[in-house]
């Protein structure tokens, strides 16, 4: 296949033909690293290597061409059938081809004066961060067992609304979370009263949420908080100042972490760090977060095919900016649908091969939108067969969970509405409390 492209790419004169002059890295691979990997093969990210010189990337030319050829890297899941995407990182039969040739000759580096002005990445960040909160110790994590979610305040109640044009979470151990998240706590909200700045990291179990509600006589306006900023694994920083928006943490709110390791064998600790990069003033539109997920899931043993869906009805217009399916180790394919007031029926994001270790955001290339009425449609099929090498147990019998031998069926969704917009009516059936807050 990729002697097939390669011959028709030399014969259209996209690629250097057998005998002229070759790919080397300054002038053919470089740019293509520079567009498509360095994000994250750098110092600091999640890559396991660095792609930043020729020296740190020329011992992995045969790797790279093995993991591009076989489209496992850069990871990218989506349909190009359905959507467009503004932070694709699919690479294109050309580049695949290049960099195929460059390792099947020898990798060579080339002309120093072909190479393209590096990227100036910032050191530790990918925002610009104005405030940056950290868990105040580090926690510790036990090489075996179950750890439940943990939630630490990382802040003070802010003295007056806050804008914040784009959000980054940063583990130190990223080999051992699951997730985090920043969790807007409104001024007054009972939700994780124990979690206070200065406090011990609270940790109340997997009932936490019936608990609360039962603490609190049934009533349901304990759950209130915001979800504001995510990490898991191969999510990137988030950017909330599309199309003139921006996200607010009102004033009195604070901020708690909601933090989930599972532990690999290994004993560890981790001291995450949060960081917000402030809007340049308050905008015209307010940045929100919605979710569906299916609560109810019951996957039988060795089912290598398990279906679920989840519902949310918008009760207002939004421009939807971005959307993020997430299961868990048995998950195998995700789809998110629109059906229309009109009755239209639309498929926006299809992964046909879902990877929890790769739970990529999918940005709109134009936030698209949707009018009050819509419903958001997501299906999400599970492998619960011994053929999947992910399984933790295929004769388990599996229903919604907080661990990854658990599962879970949820689309977390970025939208926008203008400011005169009340948020509690954005969502007129479904959806779930915290917005994504039970990932």
């Amino acid at each position: 296949m990729i002697q097939r492209a390669l011959l028709g790419l030399i014969l259209c004169g996209l690629v250097p033909s057998i005998g002229s002059a070759q790919a080397t890295f300054n002038k053919d691979v470089l740019p293509i690293l520079q567009r498509k990997c360095q994000v994250c093969h750098r110092p600091g990210e999640i890559g396991p290597m660095s792609f930043l010189s020729y020296e740190s990337t020329r011992p992995y030319a045969r790797a790279i061409k093995a993991a591009v050829a076989s489209k496992k890297m850069p990871p990218w899941f989506a349909d190009p059938a359905y959507g467009h995407f503004a932070n694709e990182k699919r690479l294109t039969d050309a580049e695949i081809a290049v960099l195929s040739e460059w390792a099947d000759r020898g990798a060579p580096e080339g002309d120093a004066k072909d190479k393209p002005t590096a990227i100036a990445f910032r050191d530790g960040w990918n925002i610009r961060p104005d405030l940056v909160f950290q868990v105040p110790k580090p926690l510790k994590i036990p090489a075996k067992g179950t750890v439940e979610y943990t939630y630490v305040a990382v802040s003070a109640p802010f003295k007056e609304d806050t804008w914040v044009a784009a959000g980054e979470i940063r583990p130190i151990d990223r080999a051992h979370v699951h997730h985090v998240i920043a969790m807007v706590r409104p001024k007054g909200s009972k939700w994780m009263a124990q979690a206070q700045l200065g406090s011990e990291p609270w940790a109340p179990g997997p009932n936490r949420q019936a608990d609360m509600v039962k603490a609190n006589g049934g009533d349901m306006s304990v759950l209130t908080s915001e979800f504001f900023v995510g990490y898991v694994p191969g999510m990137e920083a988030q950017r909330f100042d599309v199309d003139r928006s921006a996200r607010l943490i009102p004033a009195g709110a604070d901020i708690v972490l909601e933090v989930h390791y599972t532990t690999n064998g290994v004993e560890s600790e981790d001291q995450t760090r949060v960081g917000l990069e402030l809007a340049p003033a308050a905008p015209e539109r307010l940045f929100i977060s919605l979710a569906a997920a299916q609560p109810g899931l019951s996957i039988a043993p060795g089912d290598a095919n398990a279906e679920a869906k989840a519902v949310v009805k918008l009760g207002h217009d939004v421009d939807l900016v971005y959307m993020q399916p997430h299961m868990h180790l048995r998950g195998k394919d995700a789809t998110i649908e629109a059906l229309y007031p009109d009755g239209k029926h639309e498929t926006l994001l299809r992964v046909p091969r879902y990877d929890f270790n790769w739970q990529i955001v999918y940005y709109q290339v134009k936030p698209l939108r949707l009018p009050k009425g819509t419903e958001l449609r997501v299906t999400g099929h599970w492998d619960n067969s011994a053929s999947n090498k992910w399984n933790p147990d295929p004769t388990a019998h599996v229903r919604w969970g907080d661990q990854s031998w658990q599962e879970m069926l949820s689309a977390p969704m970025g939208v926008i509405v203008d400011r005169t917009v009340d948020p509690r009516t954005v969502i007129e059936r479904g959806g779930f409390p915290g917005a994504a807050g039970a990932q």
